[in-house]
């Protein structure tokens, strides 16, 4: 079969509306006939479905495709893989099945699943339904296909399936939702007025009450040992968030400018994390040795039986532009600790949450 090429669309007639549309989920239908998105007609081409497009052939095709659509051979391979995997999917273009125009909004059905999708900022490359459901059924991902190369912004992630394609045109996935999924439940009273000492990089509190450390796990005992809590050495975040509470002698103010002192103004893009996790019932320590900023636990009860940490944290700016490399690294070793990985997205006055995981579709 022969298919024409009409712009940036592939118009076929004949059965092809009945081989490829209705049958098997590719294109829009127009009347009797189909058109397809390029990176449909490459695929049914690819497979022998059909024979040329405007007398090219795959080679050819593709070769005038990827000089077309910026970003095109990436998305064919995404596609592809999709295809194989077993789902019906579209282009997330406007007029084919599941996709509605921007300023119409969602259909959902009686459940509130989507049904459509208005994809208003362009940020979805594909759309994905549910294992066994045909275009303009139940959504699974709205998929954002990128080269490993390409930066991604902060608008581009939540709500999609980030499919990144690396040099070797291997496919990963990963999902990215807002928010954190922080469920705070450590509950405390902190003391007032307690001495402490700022000692450069951090602070030391003498004579705590035990349950500082234990139950609102605040600081590290100068001894090393859980069991002996005179004294607690606290970090600069620690120190400077009790210090803003009362609960020990020095001026917040003084803390939170050695700490500017020591990194920055990262340094209040992190307090600022840390002070509404405490605040949600979080408790944040340092993710150092995970290569974040904190690892968080949602209840402590004692620290005698600290349970894992279930997250970890990284806090970067709002405007903050992700590396695809950067993205996996994290990811990857959020997921081989058995925690989630959440970029804390630290603006002034409020912080936004995205959580980003490895998927497989």
């Amino acid at each position: 079969m022969n298919a024409t090429l009409d712009g940036d669309v592939v118009r076929a007639g004949g059965d092809a509306r009945q081989r490829f549309h209705d049958a098997r989920g590719y294109g829009r239908a127009d009347g009797p006939d189909v058109t397809l998105a390029r990176v449909e007609a490459a695929h049914l081409l690819y497979r022998g479905d059909l024979d040329s497009v405007s007398g090219m052939g795959f080679r050819a095709f593709f070769r005038d495709s990827v000089a077309a659509v910026d970003g095109f051979a990436a998305r064919f391979l995404v596609y592809t893989d999709l295809r194989e995997r077993g789902f019906y999917l579209v282009p997330a273009r406007e007029g084919w099945p599941g996709i509605v125009d921007a300023g119409a909004g969602e259909d959902r059905d009686a459940a509130g699943v989507a049904n459509t999708v208005a994809d208003e900022d362009g940020s979805a490359d594909i759309l994905v339904f549910e294992r066994g459901e045909k275009p303009g059924g139940p959504v699974a991902h709205r998929v954002r296909v990128v080269g490993e190369r390409r930066e991604l912004t902060v608008a581009e992630l939540p709500g999609r399936t980030l499919a990144v394609v690396d040099e070797e045109s291997e496919v990963s996935y990963f999902g990215c939702s807002a928010g954190g999924g922080f469920d705070g439940a450590t509950g405390y009273d902190l003391p007032a007025d307690l001495d402490a000492d700022l000692l450069d990089d951090r602070v030391v509190c003498w004579s705590p009450p035990v349950a500082l450390y234990e139950s609102a796990f605040y600081g590290r005992p100068v001894s090393g040992r859980d069991d002996d809590v005179d004294a607690l050495q606290l970090s600069l975040l620690e120190a400077a968030d009790l210090a803003a509470r009362g609960a020990v002698d020095l001026d917040a103010g003084t803390v939170i400018e050695r700490g500017r002192e020591v990194e920055g103004e990262r340094f209040d893009r992190r307090l600022g994390v840390y002070r509404e996790l405490r605040d949600r019932g979080v408790v944040p320590k340092t993710g150092y040795k995970f290569g974040a900023d904190f690892r968080t636990y949602d209840a402590v009860e004692r620290v005698a039986e600290l349970p894992h940490s279930e997250r970890l944290v990284r806090v970067v700016p709002p405007d903050h532009r992700f590396h695809p490399r950067e993205l996996a690294l994290d990811v990857r070793l959020a997921g081989g600790v058995r925690k989630r990985m959440v970029f804390a997205l630290a603006g002034d006055g409020s912080n936004d949450y995205l959580t980003v995981e490895r998927l497989t579709p």
